[in-house]
């Protein structure tokens, strides 16, 4: 566990906030009291959050900023030191994902998740570290997956950028313990956003139902009491739980559903490759 605290005052900077998770948690901290920087790469975006919050009476400061760009790293950095005079609690929240199987998908597409899901992430929380380490009850808050815990079939590239922020964020808790800055993982299941809609491809032969899922308002309200509670682990969802659950003692039973899914969907293809064989051998 980590350090518990009243978000009322805390400077917050919260990428990945003109839509979904990230737009609903700049709203909800506003709404609680907190000093706001809002980043994404839509200011257009960006003013209405701004506007939203600031009819709540909040305090929200939007930045355009893409976070794979150095200069704008920097430059949010310069923003929390000229508007705050420092930071509190760093958001990672912006991501992409993209669904399909990993034979299908060209390398570029799985270099430009890593790019922006793990190594900008990762250098995004870098350049913010020593405005961390002098700031009040002091976090990191990686907003992450299920399916970085346990991964599902055609979503195999999201899921690995995942793991990766899963990892690194274990090894940063223990060094970053000495600083006094917390580090909480955020695992959403299904959530209804417009995720889906803005992936670099969408080719897995069945889609997820984020209908079902959570809203972001849910899942902003979960995360914010997670870092007022000072938890390190956040798993959302009851089915997200549940699979966790059975991964966790009975990893071969979702082995051999997620192999018998894939069968079902591929039965015409493997009916053609065994008819191949057997010409081939035939002959």
């Amino acid at each position: 566990m980590g350090q518990r605290r009243d978000l009322d005052g805390m400077r917050i900077l919260i990428t990945g906030s003109s839509q979904g998770i990230g737009k609903a948690l700049a709203e909800q901290a506003a709404k609680r009291g907190a000093k706001v920087i809002a980043t994404a790469r839509s200011l257009d975006l960006l003013k209405e959050v701004a506007e939203s919050a600031k009819a709540g009476g909040g305090t929200l400061i939007p930045i355009q900023a893409d976070i794979t760009k150095p200069d704008d790293r920097r430059r949010m950095v310069e923003t929390a030191e000229r508007e705050f005079g420092g930071l509190d609690i760093l958001i990672n929240n912006a991501g992409i994902g993209a669904t399909g199987h990993f034979a299908d998908a060209g390398a570029e597409v799985l270099r430009s998740i890593m790019e922006t899901n793990f190594f900008a992430m990762a250098e995004t929380t870098r350049v913010f570290l020593p405005l961390l380490k002098k700031g009040t009850k002091p976090a990191i808050v990686n907003i992450s997956s299920i399916v970085g815990k346990r991964a599902l079939p055609a979503r195999g590239l999201y899921s690995s950028s995942k793991f990766a922020m899963e990892g690194w964020s274990q090894a940063i808790r223990a060094e970053l313990a000495k600083d006094g800055v917390d580090v909480l993982v955020i695992n959403p299941g299904l959530t209804r956003t417009n995720f889906s809609k803005n992936m670099l491809e969408q080719k897995a032969k069945v889609q997820m139902d984020h209908l079902r899922g959570m809203t972001s308002e849910e899942v902003a309200e979960a995360t914010l009491r997670a870092i007022e509670k000072g938890k390190n682990n956040l798993n959302l969802t009851f089915r997200g739980k549940l699979l966790l659950l059975v991964a966790r003692f009975c990893p071969w039973v979702i082995d051999f559903f997620a192999k018998k899914k894939v069968r079902s969907l591929f039965k015409d293809e493997i009916v053609k490759k065994q008819a191949d064989r057997a010409k081939a051998t035939a002959s």
